[in-house]
Order: C-alpha cells, then sequence, then structure tokens
C-alpha cells in the first residue's frame, strides 16, 4: 500500500501551512518580472524625447531609477523568499523521512544498502529543495519574462520577434546540448577523481604487499591513468564552457546589428517590419540582451528538475516501504510460562532458518540456546524482541504475542546485552539511562553496583557525567557497561547474546560475575558455549 505521505502531499500540505509564504513568492516573482521590463521602455521614452528635442521633465527620469531599484529589490526578495520556502520544503521532507524511518520493519531496514538512508536525507531531500530554488519557479518566472519580451518586440517590430521566435530554439538546443556534454565531463572528472582518491588509501593499505610483489610501477600507472583522466575531463569541460558565451554574444552583436541596419533601411516594405525610432531601438537592444540570459538558465532548470524527479522518486519508494505491525500496551494475560515458542517457522527470503521450532521458559528460568552458526539463535531473540514476526507458530511473552507488544514497554521486559557494546553520544549516565527519563540517578547506581562498574564510573574525572568517548573504558569495562544498561530499567527477561565472545579469560569472569549478579531472580536466556557455566541451567539445542 501505497503511503499517503508522499512528496507532493507533502509539498501541497507544506504550501497551505506556509500560504503566505506562497502568496510572497509568486508576488516577487511576477513583480520582479514586470519591473525589469519597464526601464527599457523608460528608457526609450527618454531617448524619444531627446531626439525630439522635447524637454525631459525631472519625474521620468526618477521613475527610471526607481524601477531599477524595485527590479532589484524584488529580484533579491524572490530568491530570499525562494530559499526559506525551500528550507521549510526540506524541514518538511525530512521530518516525514524520520518518522518513516521509526516506523519501518526490521527486514525494511536491513536490506537498506549502506549509506542510501543518509543520500535520501541528505542528496535527494537537496535535489527538491533545489527543484523549487532554482528550478520549477525559476523556470515560470524565465518563460514569463521570455514570453513578455516577445510580446513587446512584437508590438514594436514585428519583423525582429519572428526573427527572434525562429532563432530562440535554435539557441535553446544550443545550449542544452553544451550543458549535457559538460555534465557529462563533470560526472566522468567526479568518477575518476573518486577513483584517485581511492587508489591512495588502498596502496598505504596494502604497502607491504605491494613492494613483495614489485607492483609500485603497475600501481603508479594506475594512478596516472585516473589522474590523466580528471585532466581531460576537466578540459572538456573547460572547453564547452569556453565557447558557450562566445557563441552567445556573437549571436547577441548579430542580432543586434540586423536591428540597426534594418531600421535604418529606406526600402519601406523593410521599414514596416523593422522600422522604430531611435528610443525603441534602445529599449528593443536591452530586450535582446536578456533574452539569452533566461534561455541559458532554462537549460539549467531543466537539468535541475530531471535531477529532482529522481530524487523525488528515490523518496518516495523509501516512503512506500513495508512499515512495522500495530503495537499495543501489555495487558495483565497470566501465563504458566514466561517465554513460549510455539512450532515457530521463520526464514529471511527463501532461506528457512527456523523449522517449527518449539520450547519454553519459566519465570525466574535460566537457560542456554546452543547449535551451530546460522541454526538460528540469534534470530530468536529478534522473534522475542518483536523485530519480527514468525511465518508459522507464535512467540508469547507472558501469554501475549511479543510483536504485540508496544515498544514503550519491551525495556521493561527486556534487558539484552549483546557481544558489543553500543555506544550513543553523551555521558556514562547516558550510555545507561538511554536518555530514559524514567530510570532515576539511583537506579543508575543500582544498576551499575550490581555490574560492578560503579566504582571505575566514580573513579572517571566527573563521575556518571563524564563525556563518553570509545578510550574511556576497558573492553571488559563496556560490556560490564552493557549489563547496567540492560538491567537499569529492571527488566523481567534477559538475553545474553555471546556476550564474552571477545573477551580474555580473565576479564570473561568478571563480567561472568557481574551476570551472576544481574540474574538474581530474572529469567535468563544465554546463547555462548561457555554461559552455561555460570547459570546451571539447562541447554536448548536449535
Amino acid at each position: 500500500m501505497k503511503h499517503k505521505n508522499h512528496v507532493l502531499q507533502i509539498i501541497i500540505h507544506t504550501a497551505i501551512r506556509f500560504h503566505w509564504l506562497c502568496i510572497g513568492v509568486v508576488l516577487a516573482v511576477l513583480g520582479s518580472v514586470v519591473a525589469s521590463l519597464i526601464p527599457p521602455l523608460v528608457l526609450g521614452t527618454v531617448i524619444d524625447k531627446m531626439t525630439a528635442g522635447t524637454s525631459l521633465s525631472f519625474s521620468i527620469i526618477v521613475s527610471y531609477f526607481v524601477w531599477i531599484s524595485l527590479s532589484g529589490i524584488l529580484e533579491s526578495s524572490r530568491e530570499s523568499l525562494l530559499i526559506v520556502f525551500g528550507q521549510k520544503i526540506t524541514h518538511a521532507l525530512r521530518s516525514s523521512l524520520s518518522e518513516k524511518l521509526t516506523r519501518l520493519s526490521a527486514d525494511s531496514l536491513n536490506q537498506q544498502e549502506p549509506g542510501a538512508v543518509v543520500a535520501r536525507f541528505v542528496g535527494d531531500v537537496n535535489t527538491v529543495e533545489t527543484l523549487f530554488t532554482s528550478g520549477i519557479i525559476s523556470m515560470f518566472a524565465d518563460v514569463c519574462k521570455m514570453i513578455s519580451i516577445l510580446v513587446i518586440v512584437w508590438t514594436k517590430t514585428r519583423g525582429l520577434a519572428l526573427l527572434l521566435l525562429a532563432l530562440l530554439p535554435v539557441i535553446f538546443l544550443f545550449t542544452r546540448s553544451v550543458q549535457k556534454k559538460i555534465l557529462a565531463a563533470q560526472l566522468a572528472n567526479r568518477a575518476a577523481v573518486s577513483r584517485a582518491s581511492n587508489h591512495i588509501p588502498e596502496s598505504i593499505r596494502c604497502i607491504r604487499t605491494i613492494h613483495t610483489l614489485g607492483k609500485e610501477p603497475y600501481m603508479e600507472r594506475h594512478y596516472d591513468n585516473y589522474i590523466g583522466q580528471c585532466y581531460q575531463a576537466i578540459e572538456r569541460t573547460n572547453f564547452f564552457d569556453s565557447i558557450y558565451s562566445p557563441v552567445i554574444l556573437i549571436l547577441n552583436a548579430i542580432i543586434v546589428a540586423i536591428v540597426m541596419l534594418f531600421s535604418a533601411s529606406s526600402d519601406p516594405k523593410i521599414l514596416a517590419f523593422f522600422g522604430m525610432s531611435a528610443g525603441t531601438c534602445v529599449a528593443i537592444i536591452n530586450y535582446i540582451a536578456q533574452v539569452f540570459s533566461p534561455i541559458e538558465s532554462l537549460g539549467m532548470e531543466i537539468q535541475t528538475i530531471q535531477s529532482a524527479v529522481a530524487g523525488v522518486s528515490r523518496i518516495n519508494g523509501f516512503l512506500d516501504q513495508p512499515e512495522r505491525w500495530a503495537t499495543e500496551d501489555m495487558p495483565n494475560v497470566s501465563s504458566s510460562h514466561c517465554v513460549e515458542l510455539r512450532n515457530v517457522t521463520f526464514g529471511y527470503d527463501e532461506n528457512v532458518v527456523l523449522q517449527n521450532v518449539s520450547f519454553s521458559v519459566d519465570s525466574g528460568e535460566q537457560i542456554t540456546l546452543s547449535g551451530r552458526t546460522g541454526a538460528g539463535k540469534t534470530t530468536i531473540f529478534k522473534l522475542l524482541l518483536g523485530l519480527y514476526r514468525p511465518q508459522k507458530g507464535e512467540v508469547l511473552i507472558n501469554g501475549v504475542n511479543a510483536s504485540a507488544i508496544a515498544d514503550s514497554e519491551k525495556r521493561k521486559i527486556f534487558g539484552y546485552v549483546n557481544q558489543s557494546f553500543q555506544m550513543v553520544p553523551g555521558t556514562v549516565k547516558d550510555q545507561i539511562t538511554l536518555f530514559d527519563r524514567s530510570i532515576t540517578d539511583e537506579m543508575v547506581c543500582a544498576a551499575a553496583k550490581l555490574a560492578g562498574i560503579h566504582e571505575t564510573i566514580c573513579n572517571l574525572e566527573r563521575g556518571y557525567e563524564t563525556e563518553c568517548t570509545p578510550a574511556l573504558l576497558s573492553q571488559g569495562q563496556w560490556q560490564l557497561l552493557s549489563i547496567a544498561r540492560a538491567v537499569a530499567a529492571e527488566p523481567q527477561i534477559l538475553l545474553l547474546d555471546e556476550i564474552t565472545a571477545n573477551l580474555d579469560a580473565e576479564t570473561e569472569q568478571t563480567v561472568l560475575k557481574a551476570l551472576c549478579n544481574a540474574s538474581t531472580d530474572r529469567t535468563v536466556i544465554s546463547i555462548s558455549h561457555r554461559i552455561y557455566n555460570f547459570t546451571g541451567g539447562k541447554m536448548i539445542e536449535i
């Protein structure tokens, strides 16, 4: 089912919410177009009066400068309002993406390519913002300006208007062709720069192998090749960029020359199409110069829109991904078992990991799951935590489906300890509470004492308020902190996933002692080939 908050709806909702801003943008766009058209007309009137020997009024001179100033003010206002509106769109899109991220299922998250989510939040959203700041609205303004100029030219000299109508499509196609070649060269340059940048750390990382095999010339040739590709791409970019402006300036000069020659002709038929006064001629020359700038901008705006369309498609694809199922507060259901799996079958895509697995764990019981690598032991933890639903069978916690338990209830039920500590930005206290305000300072200290890490924390420079860095604690101490985090909310069930796999024998004994303290009066389910030594619980083969 398609997500209701797709990009178009988000943009419409934002536009309605900030309707006064949108009205301001429209007025600034139209005002800037109109204001830019009037100064040439005023200047033409001034020149006609001067050539006719008519005295100039002070007001017409002032009006010329007023319109120029107003045109600049409205143009600046348009750019400022567009930037603000683009930021509103960016905020709305990223907010929707953030909300969607919290609703994604674990399976959807696992299927994300590395960096794909970041690319949606940064690159794709930025392309949509650019769509408004220098895309659709700018294109609308440029088209309005071109049409207005052609209308004015048509009223002044139809011959020139026809000439412009014939030349503008050719100029536009030439502009698009140059822009596409420049874009292709820029993409080739980026790819070559990326290859050259990757070549350096790769060479450093494999320097011993390179020396041993005598591959220095080989690596050098490759690096020279990448640098050469960068140079060639930059040269192509510079070439196309250097020929475009002269071609446009030459065309501009040719058209102006044609206007001057035809307007000075003595042939009545030519004058019927091209005849004009000196003031009108000056105004027309001014308008011709203004026509070429929108043409160049239109090419870039089309390119921006094409890029934004791809970004919109990727954002919509992200918003359309399957969401997590609905959860509810934990009801008071009595059950003879704390944890129970009933004929559970589960797999990832076509790979079945668990097949008709059944077992139960009573309250306060301590068990260890054993089995070969890939047998599904960690998958069982994911099912217990409600991250996945079984394809067949049931996973029950105190008689309730694990997938139906609300996130707000889970930390009171589960304490999870992994084989490596996942640090969050913040203090030592924040590592334990995970910013959960329901966990008091007394609970934090009690959890740390239970895990045997309290004295270590107190000896830090600022105790529990010490900012965490990777070098702050040893690997074993981080694992003790992980135990403190797991028991801080006083959960009913402890899930221990290979927590001593990366520890030496001495550190392992310290961690196991802390786990003995933390496991008292709790249901414990562990995954390890050595953990049962301290629990004395039963083994379940998976």
